[in-house]
């Protein structure tokens, strides 16, 4: 019963990520996604698009790091990649915070599933291993898609540059999926002069 009991107090905490509001929205515009339809879109993009994965890219392995890579967000909320706040994202402040949420969340785990689950989250923020490269391609360009869907989205709002667009995103889904971004640019053009 004590391993039902932390199973169901992480299920429960994990409950929390779709009160989580993005700065992305809904394709069409309407409201903020929330970071539970965002991790839950991720899975599926993975599953769609899995036929621009590297070499050896192990889809399941790819599905679970999406299903888990933003529970930190309950505790750090989400940082959007093109704010230009005091909370950068990719600081070694926003980092930090996201590490101490990942102890704390998935320390709610029994130690066998918290050591395998906090594993990937590590591994995904790494983006060293081609599941965690393709996995990150994909978190990168599921906005990129809202924002075009959108007309535009939080482009806009943020005042993003074609530079930043290829620095920022760009970069991590050719890495991940060098066609996928090849496509997606071509639609961002009329976007950015």
């Amino acid at each position: 019963m004590d391993r039902l009991e932390a199973q169901f107090a992480f299920l429960n905490e994990a409950d929390r990520l779709k009160q989580v509001l993005r700065a992305t929205t809904l394709v069409d515009g309407s409201r903020r996604e929330n970071s539970g339809e965002h991790s839950w879109h991720l899975a599926l993009y993975a599953m769609v698009l899995a036929d621009q994965a590297g070499p050896g890219v192990n889809l399941d392995r790819v599905i679970r790091m999406l299903i888990l890579h933003d529970l930190v967000e309950i505790d750090v909320g989400d940082v959007p990649i093109h704010s230009s706040n005091g909370q950068a994202h990719g600081s070694e402040a926003t980092q930090d915070a996201e590490a101490r949420a990942a102890e704390r969340i998935f320390g709610l785990l029994p130690k066998d599933l918290r050591q395998s689950f906090q594993a990937l989250w590590v591994e995904f923020e790494a983006a060293e291993t081609p599941d965690a490269v393709f996995a990150k391609s994909l978190d990168r360009v599921q906005p990129v898609m809202a924002n075009l869907m959108s007309g535009g989205g939080t482009w806009v709002e943020y005042k993003v540059t074609s530079d930043q667009l290829d620095q920022r995103v760009g970069s991590k889904i050719a890495r991940g999926a060098p066609r996928l971004w090849d496509w997606v640019r071509a639609k961002t053009r009329s976007y950015f002069n």
